[in-house]
């Protein structure tokens, strides 16, 4: 075993130099080499290509890494948020709720970049390593069979005069094995190159439609949990300017078949809102405002005041309005007042010819 091992070490040094000699030798012009030009283009838009993929996944791969440090940050900020907002306060439910719910979109934003993203990313450069081992494959039978060819001619030249047949055939045959494991492999990159490269663009449209529909979608509902946020911590200054019961202890939910609750943005958690209007809302049938900030001049007939959304809340009934942060509703009398339920007013949002019952503390008199 010893001395077989010995043998392919010899002959693989030896085929080692030969290879060597004869690289040296077109270099130095000595000897014509075989070109392929068509190969060549091929092996150039390889280059292009791997090089480039290596960039976009260098780039992404750092991108991930502050994608995860800044979901540590908005955790350990969303965390003091919420420490430093004292439970009496209107929101702290809405807000305890919007900050969890901040929190998984961040975990659902970093796994889909890594799952979604990253990984095709990854299976898609891991086709270059391969391939260019191929590559160096086929080049090194390239120079095998050149040196072969030469070799053959050399022999050729002097057959002529020593009539050598034996050497002559068996230098023949070296020859054309050399050809066809060259041609062998050539062929096959000369397919799998121009496929390869073909293949960028279905990869990059797939990959980067996956990265930025999860960026638009992520920044989207992040914009939606920091819009609730922000109205939240607005109820809260207006209370505190009027006076109300801000540093009191809030009361229930107004009470309703379902009590009124507002979704969080990516429907991962309810936030029970307390009922901070209810001082406003009268019991009588909500044909009176008790509040005195409500602007009741120059209304429609019929109209009582009107409110301004503080939060968005989708209906449970049919009997219900749904409506969006920001959108205005006209405050009207119940049909029968004894329908009248304490906390809830009956409204038709501005603008179109919905009408229904909405909870009174999810928006505010304008």
């Amino acid at each position: 075993m010893s001395e077989n091992r010995g043998i392919m070490l010899a002959k693989s040094v030896q085929k080692h130099a030969g290879r060597a000699k004869e690289k040296i030798l077109q270099n130095l012009g000595k000897v014509d080499c075989t070109s392929d030009e068509i190969f060549d283009d091929h092996l150039n838009n390889f280059n292009r290509q791997q090089a480039s993929a290596n960039r976009l996944q260098k780039e992404f791969n750092n991108y991930i890494r502050c994608i995860r440090a800044a979901q540590t940050a908005s955790k350990s900020l969303m965390d003091a948020v919420c420490e430093i907002y004292e439970p009496q306060w209107t929101g702290h439910e809405a807000l305890q709720a919007q900050t969890g719910a901040s929190e998984s979109l961040w975990a659902d934003f970093a796994h889909k970049l890594g799952d979604q993203v990253l990984i095709p990313l990854n299976t898609y450069t891991g086709q270059f390593p391969e391939m260019k081992k191929k590559v160096e494959k086929r080049n090194r039978k390239l120079i095998d069979y050149d040196g072969q060819r030469h070799s053959f001619q050399n022999l050729q030249a002097n057959a002529n005069k020593r009539k050598d047949d034996v050497k002559l055939t068996k230098g023949r045959e070296q020859l054309e094995e050399a050809r066809r494991t060259y041609e062998i492999l050539n062929t096959e990159l000369h397919d799998e190159l121009p496929a390869l490269y073909d293949s960028r663009i279905l990869f990059l449209v797939t990959n980067l439609q996956t990265l930025f529909a999860t960026e638009n979608v992520f920044h989207n509902e992040t914009a939606k949990i920091y819009s609730e946020l922000e109205a939240i911590v607005d109820k809260l200054a207006t209370e505190s300017q009027r006076g109300s019961n801000t540093l009191r202890k809030q009361t229930n939910n107004p009470i309703k078949t379902s009590s009124p609750v507002q979704p969080s943005v990516n429907k991962l958690n309810n936030a029970n809102i307390n009922s901070n209007y209810q001082n406003q809302i009268t019991t009588n049938g909500g044909s009176s405002l008790a509040n005195s900030h409500a602007n009741t001049a120059d209304l429609p007939p019929g109209v009582l005041y009107r409110v301004k959304a503080t939060y968005g809340y989708v209906k449970e009934d049919v009997d219900e309005l749904s409506f969006e942060i920001g959108d205005l509703i006209r405050v009207i009398e119940y049909d029968d007042p004894e329908d009248q339920e304490e906390g809830w007013l009956m409204g038709q949002k501005e603008g179109t010819t919905e009408k229904g019952l909405f909870p009174a503390n999810f928006t505010r008199p304008i």
